[in-house]
């Protein structure tokens, strides 16, 4: 299964959507808390879903189960807390959640998980595809950064 990973911050529509155009992305994979971000005219949920169709082709779904939680977000962005501490609260997360059970492999394949992270290295789309290729084996994952 393939799956790719990009964040919308620091780049440009034109960017974003070639990015996704040219690795043939079938559908935006949405695992923001909140949708409506402000960060980039572009990342709205409603003109999100307008461009991956318009400009790639692909569907969009969002998947907020694929989120950390406020307090996770707040106690990482607002308090400082540590990425390892940070990784660790959204991994019990998920497992709570056990998103392997719930998350559709049909859904994810040729998917994009998309939040607004500019780089995957401390983002939780990364960790959502490091838990589900550990759980479900041969995920192939792919940052389109």
């Amino acid at each position: 299964m393939k799956v790719y990973t990009i964040g919308f911050t620091k780049k440009s529509a034109e960017k974003f959507f070639g990015k996704l155009h040219r690795a043939g992305v079938k559908r935006i994979v949405d695992v923001r808390l909140n949708n409506v971000s402000q960060l980039a005219g572009f990342a709205k949920r409603n003109d999100l879903e307008y461009f991956a169709r318009e400009l790639c082709g692909a569907g969009y779904v969002h998947l907020p189960e694929l989120a950390p939680t406020k307090n996770i977000l707040d106690e990482y962005k607002k308090n400082k807390s540590s990425w390892e501490a940070y990784e660790k609260r959204f991994m019990a997360l998920m497992e709570q959640r056990r998103i392997e059970d719930k998350v559709p492999k049909d859904v994810l394949e040729e998917g994009c998980l998309l939040c607004s992270e500019d780089k995957p290295h401390h983002c939780h789309r990364r960790l959502v595809a490091e838990y589900l290729n550990a759980h479900w084996g041969n995920v192939e994952v792919e940052h389109l950064e």
